[in-house]
């Protein structure tokens, strides 16, 4: 089962964000039980070269990889997609229309994704044009981020847009949208549950970051199953904070 397979079939899946654009990080992870990676190139330093190291490292170990991408260009979507990823995710998507011209741009055609078939997405060559344009079908992951109050008012529409895998919670923006500072705000809540409820009635995969871990047995139960928590630097910061506390502990102990 592909992610865009596991994605369908609501399957929870646990990914994290990758915000360092060394591949070292990503070949690291790409060890670990996680369903998938997804590189931030939205908001961390990752150039083309950094995406194509990245995502080679992912690909070392069969790891699903997603990039979120820093705008809808054609070029960044094709860039990120001819690279290899298996999906994009497209940051402030704010209504149906805006939905259906950048994900038409994800595929091959009219309007859409320009062809090569000298990329790693099309083997180098060694795959013909009819298994590659089935691919970027079959394969192709697209992922709708919604964090702005414009997109959660037009969300109904937004369900309906086909191409469409998952839709994707941005929590933090969406408080910051509410002129809130606490994204467990009773006005965050409720636009977050606005999207779950049109998710569930259109049946679309729906998908979002938790700051607090302690919520995620609600949003199981409604059905959202795409989670992308944490990131490379939270890891460091927390192994770290755990490691000194731990040494902490261990020298009072001995005094």
């Amino acid at each position: 089962m592909n992610l865009k397979q596991a994605l369908a079939a609501n399957k929870p899946l646990l990914g994290t964000f990758i915000k360092t654009p060394h591949f070292h990080n990503t070949e690291v992870l790409a060890h670990t039980k996680l369903d998938l990676l997804c590189l931030d190139a939205e908001h961390a330093a990752f150039d083309r070269a950094d995406l194509d190291t990245c995502i080679l490292a992912a690909k070392s170990q069969q790891m699903p990889v997603v990039v979120r991408i820093p705008n809808s260009e054609n070029a960044t979507i094709l860039n990120a997609l001819d690279l290899g990823a298996d999906g994009v995710v497209l940051p402030h998507i704010l209504n149906a229309e805006q939905a259906q011209r950048v994900v038409k741009k994800c595929f091959f055609g009219p309007e859409g994704r320009g062809y090569a078939g000298s990329t790693r997405f099309a083997g180098y060559t060694t795959r013909k044009l009819p298994e590659n344009l089935a691919a970027n079908q079959t394969e192709t992951c697209v992922i709708a981020q919604i964090e702005d109050i414009e997109a959660v008012n037009d969300i109904d529409a937004i369900c309906q847009v086909d191409g469409i895998d998952c839709i994707f919670i941005g929590r933090m923006d969406l408080t910051v949208a509410l002129n809130q500072t606490d994204a467990a705000h009773p006005s965050v809540i409720e636009a977050v549950q606005k999207v779950v409820d049109a998710c569930k009635k259109y049946n679309k995969t729906c998908g979002m970051f938790v700051g607090d871990l302690t919520e995620l047995p609600q949003w199981l139960e409604q059905g959202v199953s795409l989670y992308l928590l944490g990131s490379d630097h939270s890891f460091l910061l927390q192994g770290a904070q755990q490691l000194q506390q731990t040494f902490q502990q261990a020298t009072t102990a001995s005094t």
